[in-house]
């Protein structure tokens, strides 16, 4: 007979009618409502005897610790809680450990059970957010296809214990699940079964691992980056000076999957939605800012942050999450690459892939006709359109089906946390699709016009001109200035002090530019817009007679000089008039003008084929005091040809580099014990820095971002602060510090801390720690017995961890017991050994998060102690019997030193 494990619609409809509260006097398990909807006005609820033979559960387990190494969920510190609460991968079956009070095993014949998952307020099997499964077979059957159905099986049985496992469909809506499991007896199937109701929540997340999950990645080592790693970068800086921000996205924070559903549950999402990729990633895009749904963080760019915390000195995720969880309020204040670290941590806690992306050169379309149009009045004075370059900027992309599409615009899709510019009437943006956004197609879901724009926008300036037809005339248009680079950080490699983790994206999103396939992107999405025709395609003057190049600068050093210059040549015989403009302004990262520190203006001829530059320098004592957060820079130059109306613009963007914080780090740093860190700073500039403060943080090196008062740092003072750090376990990680003041902001350095084993077991391998006497030798000779987890008295000890912390993963405790915060654990015959962690710890795999496990057992432990014991005392014992009956009486050295061994064995 063909292996089944089968349920029907109809009877997860049927599982609605559930419990409702006892009457007064009745038990638990006799309760029923009448109506399988939420009671009405005047709903009844009604008391009925339950069935008496049915099995009555006394306890359940969701095996928390256990299911979450083979769901890849044992990082989350939820999981590794006192009281464990289980992080689940949807599409991925899982245990679930099952007492009853009578003293008799389940039988599949007899008993019917059947287990009841319930999301959202209106549950509902047809709609999805339901999942009932019944007990209807054993695990010698297969397990049938994904066709968006729960399933379970009998897993084992023994006693009054019962092991079952269950999958959940692999589409199944992501957030907080309830169970309620259902008894009774097959042969009275009219009786209303007994009821348990597990109190317990379940987080159900995506599964990227399973084919059938919407998220799935087929290089599934990429997965170990872009859902697993929880520290990252994050590039900044402009086109010619940029350089990856550490960032700690932290999602297996205690705080943060807590924080992750509050947001979804503000985002509103019709709970039949919620496993739907596509929505959720848009809702996060929505919700990370506050513009219209009280979302995560306020955004700020005005450089005024007294109300709250400056985008810049945040170094985390963990601490914003946290708060707006608490609050219930937005958190002020966030830029764009705080919204972008912000929702790579939510996405990466729901399971969701993602990564950080910044684009270097970034335009800001405002009215959708993929140009960023520049206007100047009569004087060549700059007007404010509502189209800006911003130095760079970043957003996220997340990994999904795009089912909603044709065939082939899955993969990698670009989503925006930060408000710009509306989509459905609200600040959100995406996803769209980078194979749409290559291609141009602007008129697939979602805001693909509004990406293609931030990439390759056309710059276009316009003069005031009374005699055109739109009033202004265009002068110039560049082509090629917008997405000048695109920019991630490469999977599975992290550089804590240079750039070899930077990864190149911008093939993902445009041709090679210049080129005949990056015009007719270009050319194919302006068809698809009416602005785009009329800005994009509208030609420029013919007759050029002067060509003209500013030179670009690449960086300066706070404190130096630097000039602009612009190279004129006259192509034509006949002498030119000019009218020319330069201006240096220093600039927020979003283009916005800061101040303007210096202007010059005026005319001048060039002679015929002549040649000439223009120079105008800026000195510290003129940009200094105008410097404004991140020491973003904008020069920009205008000339008029008089006698050909000749007009051109061009502009540039350059850093004053501040200096890097020098973080020095121990040689030697060791799991669990406080070492010492120093931060070097100096002041680059002539002025005193005020209100001076200091934030490191780092993932399984500090519990906490750590925040440092200073002392006010005197004009070019050199200063060094000191920090402790605790390392929680074995490993390299990433530690991030951000420095500011009223007058400095944004100063960064960052360092790898690897940590040592503790130090009196450092050696690896199960004989290693044998020898050295620190392994516990009940939990060696456990690992050498091969019973498998979810036995009956198994206890998980898990590598991650912290040392006094022992983890139950099982029914009994195991007799060894841990002092809280020791490096020692005490056994009840008063032997000392280390910590499991010690030597356990050497089986880590942080990419796989495929642990290994070791399971402490109770009478099993003594017995095989006990029979080696006997026996050496045996062998011993027969060796010296041999010996000393020697009929020949033969006496050597040998024999001298055989008989003392024995001795000393036994």
């Amino acid at each position: 007979m063909t292996p089944r494990v089968h349920y029907n619609i109809i009877q997860q409809i049927l599982s609605r009618k559930q419990l409702s509260q006892a009457m007064p006097g009745e038990t638990a398990w006799s309760r029923v409502s009448v109506s399988p909807e939420p009671a009405a006005e005047h709903s009844t609820t009604f008391a009925v005897p339950a069935v008496s033979d049915a099995l009555t559960l006394s306890s359940l387990s969701l095996e928390a610790l256990r299911n979450a190494s083979a769901h890849r969920t044992r990082r989350f510190e939820l999981v590794r809680l006192s009281r464990p609460v289980p992080v689940l991968r949807r599409g991925q079956h899982f245990d679930v450990v099952i007492k009853f009070n009578e003293q008799r095993p389940f039988d599949l014949e007899k008993d019917s059970l059947r287990l009841v998952f319930s999301f959202g307020q209106n549950p509902n099997a047809v709609k999805g957010t339901q999942g009932v499964v019944s007990i209807l077979n054993d695990s010698s059957e297969c397990w049938p296809v994904h066709d968006g159905r729960w399933y379970g099986r009998l897993k084992n049985s023994d006693s009054n214990e019962t092991e079952l496992e269950i999958r959940p469909s692999a589409d199944a809506p992501i957030g907080v699940w309830r169970l309620k499991v259902e008894t009774g007896v097959k042969e009275e199937s009219s009786a209303i079964p007994k009821v348990y109701e597990h109190k317990e929540q379940i987080y159900l997340l995506f599964n990227p691992w399973v084919k059938d999950d919407a998220t799935f990645m087929e290089k599934q080592a990429l997965l170990d980056e872009y859902v697993l790693q929880d520290v990252g970068k994050i590039w900044v800086g402009t086109y010619q000076s940029h350089w990856g921000r550490q960032w700690v996205f932290g999602q297996f924070d205690k705080a943060v999957l807590p924080a992750a559903m509050f947001v979804l549950e503000r985002a509103n999402l019709d709970p039949t939605i919620r496993g739907n990729p596509i929505a959720i990633s848009r809702a996060i895009s929505k919700l990370v800012n506050s513009n219209d749904d009280a979302g995560v963080l306020v955004g700020n760019w005005s450089g005024n942050y007294a109300a709250g915390t400056a985008p810049g000195a945040w170094t985390g995720s963990v601490k914003i999450l946290e708060q707006y969880h608490s609050t219930k309020q937005p958190v002020q204040f966030g830029q764009c690459w705080v919204f972008a670290g912000v929702t790579t941590t939510i996405c990466r806690a729901l399971g969701l892939p993602s990564r950080v992306v910044t684009n270097l050169v970034s335009a800001h379309d405002s009215n959708a006709s993929l140009t960023v149009d520049k206007y100047f009045d009569y004087n060549s004075r700059p007007l404010d359109t509502g189209d800006s370059i911003w130095n760079f900027h970043v957003w996220n992309e997340a990994w999904m089906a795009r089912p909603d599409l044709p065939k082939g615009y899955g993969g990698w899709q670009a989503i925006d946390a930060t408000p710009q510019e509306t989509s459905d009437g609200v600040y959100q943006c995406g996803p769209a699709s980078l194979q749409a956004i290559r291609q141009g197609s602007v008129g697939f879901k979602y805001d693909v016009q509004f990406l293609i724009s931030s990439v390759n926008a056309d710059v276009v300036y316009w003069k005031q001109d009374p005699t055109a037809e739109i009033g202004y005339r265009r002068m110039n248009a560049s082509t090629a200035e917008v997405g000048r680079k695109i920019l991630t950080k490469q999977a599975n490699v992290f550089d804590a002090t240079g750039q070899a983790d930077m990864e190149d994206i911008t093939w993902l999103y445009k041709a090679k530019e210049g080129s005949q396939l990056e015009r007719s992107t270009m050319y194919n999405a302006a068809r698809g817009s009416t602005n785009a025709r009329r800005y994009l395609l509208q030609p420029g003057e013919a007759r050029e007679d002067l060509v003209f190049t500013l030179n670009d600068l690449d960086k300066i050093n706070v404190g130096d000089k630097f000039e602009i210059n612009v190279t004129i040549k006259n192509e034509v015989d006949d002498a030119r008039t000019l009218d020319v403009t330069l201006c240096a302004s220093s600039v927020y990262y979003n283009g916005v003008e800061a101040n303007l520190i210096k202007k010059a203006a005026g005319k001048f001829k060039i002679r015929p084929r002549g040649r000439d530059v223009l120079r105008l320098e800026v000195t510290p004592t003129e940009y200094l005091p105008k410097l404004v957060e991140y020491g973003m820079m904008k020069i920009f130059a205008v000339a008029t040809v008089l006698e050909t109306k000749q007009t051109w613009a061009a502009e540039d963007d350059f850093q004053i580099v501040k200096p890097k914080i020098s973080v020095k780090v121990p040689e030697k740093v060791v799991a669990k014990q406080v070492s010492s860190l120093e931060f070097t700073l100096k002041n680059p500039l002539k002025t005193t820095l005020h209100n001076c403060k200091l934030q490191y943080e780092g993932p399984h090196v500090l519990t906490s971002n750590v925040t440092i008062d200073m002392d006010d740092i005197g004009p070019e003072e050199e200063i060094t602060v000191k920090g402790d750090v605790t390392p929680v376990r074995k490993g390299k990680f990433g530690l991030v510090a951000v420095f500011s003041s009223d007058e400095l902001h944004d100063v960064t350095g960052s360092a790898s801390v690897e940590n040592m084993q503790v130090e009196d077991g450092s050696r690896t391998g199960a004989s290693t720690a044998a020898a050295s006497g620190h392994a516990c030798v009940f939990c060696l000779a456990a690992a050498v017995l091969e019973r498998r987890p979810g036995c009956e008295r198994p206890t998980t000890l898990h590598p991650l961890e912290g040392a006094g912390r022992s983890v139950h993963g099982g029914l009994n405790r195991c007799p060894l017991e841990m002092e809280s915060g020791s490096q020692a654990m005490t056994t009840e015959v008063g032997l000392v050994f280390s910590t499991a962690e010690t030597w356990n710890a050497t089986f880590e795999n942080n990419s796989t998060e495929e642990m290994n496990s070791f399971y402490f057992y109770q009478t099993e432990q003594v017995t095989v102690l006990w029979i080696l014991f006997v026996l050496i005392v045996l062998g011993n014992s027969a060796v010296l019997a041999a010996l000393l009956l020697d009929s020949k009486g033969r006496k050597s050295r040998m024999n001298f030193f055989i008989m003392h061994l024995a001795f000393a064995g036994k």
